[in-house]
């Protein structure tokens, strides 16, 4: 979604190349790029204004050492200035109730019914929650089909009045329901506006009054650009909501709701939809974003993700064989397998820093990763678990067994030992003392 800001933002720093120190001259140029930059992402105006100020106020005030270039400390404080413009710390979902009450809310066509899908699926895996979702559009005869359908995807109840004509009492009827069948999550889909519409503003807001919801999420699509922060300030000068969900963040879009949201309506992003798929949602995390942004990649998610395609058993078992280094070919089968479960692929490899920028003209699919389980599965158990007597004649009978020519197993074997070399870095840098991954599951 950023690829145009990264691109532009690197040549802003590529600016300070070169200098020896940073004076107000020197920066100006640097700065002046950067909020063009954020204005051609669709940033708000006076957003973007503020945060160049903000920038250039600490960049002036910071003695650079002699070991750190005026571009990589104009990079560090352009970082921590995007963490905080998009909110700072991740803002969690509240779920102290039972059944806690979420209610949605957006336009027409943003993802609500979808995300409210996707939201019950991520807290009944993730959080081992039941929830509950609620047809209350009784507008669209088709949302009570489509949240039907996701339902049974899913595998969470929906409840519904095809007959009744009462948003509100389909709600307050909804919670009733929940309390008897056990459910300790309540997910309102409730009618999507054309427009910001006074009689349909005023509906939700009569259902908010009536059942009291723990969230109001406000979602929106994030491909409409300025117009969707335009749009949450009009939603939430009459709603108040608790946070904003953004959809389809793995569209072409430049990027300014993410950044420009939660300055003008002053509510956290708390989730994001990245793909059509159940499975694409993700909690919001600004420090991630804003490394994703700059370039510098996301290894915590895509360890994390890897954490939660693995059992608790396997989990261990790989922690340990990661760190004493004897993660071979038939672990790194096993992490390919689950890549293969996970989503794009693009989206995955582009965690990984350094690499985004150097795929993002590339067609990549799941061949890719065919190609690597073919060459595994024509080596013998023993090439597996000691990849290193691979000589040359076993790699001609690899080679022949697989249709691939020798070039291609020595790409993958590379591939491998940078893939075993990384997760030990981050495994050996994070994982005890940051995540608790261990610990967690002693």
């Amino acid at each position: 979604m950023f690829e145009n800001l990264s691109d532009r933002l690197e040549r802003s720093f590529k600016l300070l190349k070169g200098e020896g120190q940073i004076t107000e001259i020197n920066v100006a140029e640097t700065l002046k790029d950067i909020r063009k930059a954020l204005l051609d992402a669709d940033v708000n105006y006076k957003t973007a204004k503020t945060f160049t100020d903000t920038v250039k106020e600490k960049a002036l005030g910071q003695n650079v050492l002699t070991t750190v270039r005026p571009s990589q400390l104009i990079v560090k404080i352009v970082h921590d200035e995007l963490t905080v413009l998009m909110g700072g710390e991740t803002a969690d979902i509240n779920l102290k109730n039972s059944p806690s009450v979420i209610l949605m809310s957006g336009l027409q066509g943003s993802g609500k019914t979808t995300f409210a899908g996707k939201l019950a699926k991520m807290l009944n895996e993730k959080r081992k929650k039941h929830p509950l979702l609620v047809a209350d559009d009784i507008y669209r005869p088709a949302a009570i089909e489509q949240l039907k359908v996701i339902g049974e995807q899913i595998g969470v109840p929906v409840y519904s009045e095809p007959e009744n004509k009462n948003p509100v009492q389909i709600a307050q009827n909804a919670i009733k329901h929940a309390r008897q069948t056990n459910a300790d999550v309540v997910i309102i889909d409730t009618a999507g506006r054309l427009a910001i519409d006074e009689q349909m503003m005023n509906e939700i807001a009569s259902i908010k009054a009536a059942v009291t919801p723990d969230e109001v999420l406000f979602v929106v699509d994030a491909m409409t650009g300025q117009d969707a922060v335009n749009t949450a300030k009009e939603f939430n000068d009459r709603l108040d909501f608790h946070g904003v969900v953004l959809t389809k963040m793995d569209g072409d879009t430049r990027g300014g709701a993410a950044l420009s949201i939660r300055t003008v309506v002053n509510k956290p992003i708390k989730f994001i939809g990245t793909g059509e798929k159940m499975d694409s949602i993700d909690r919001f995390h600004p420090d991630r974003m804003a490394n994703r942004i700059l370039g510098m990649g996301d290894v915590v998610s895509l360890v994390e993700l890897a954490q939660e395609m693995h059992d608790n058993e396997e989990a261990v078992r790989m922690q340990k064989r990661i760190a004493k280094n004897k993660f071979d070919l038939n672990d790194y089968l096993t992490h390919i397998l689950h890549l293969k479960k996970a989503g794009n692929i693009k989206d995955l490899m582009s965690m990984i820093p350094g690499v985004g920028k150097a795929i993002k003209n590339m067609d990549l699919n799941e061949n890719i990763l065919k190609d690597v389980e073919t060459i595994i599965y024509s080596m013998t158990p023993a090439e597996r678990t000691n990849p290193e007597i691979l000589n040359g004649s076993r790699k001609i009978r690899i080679a022949k067994g697989c249709g691939k020519n020798i070039a291609e197993i020595n790409k993958m074997l590379k591939q491998f030992e940078e893939a075993r070399r990384m997760l030990k870095s981050v495994t050996q840098a994070r994982m005890p003392e940051k995540s608790g991954f261990m610990k967690k599951r002693r």
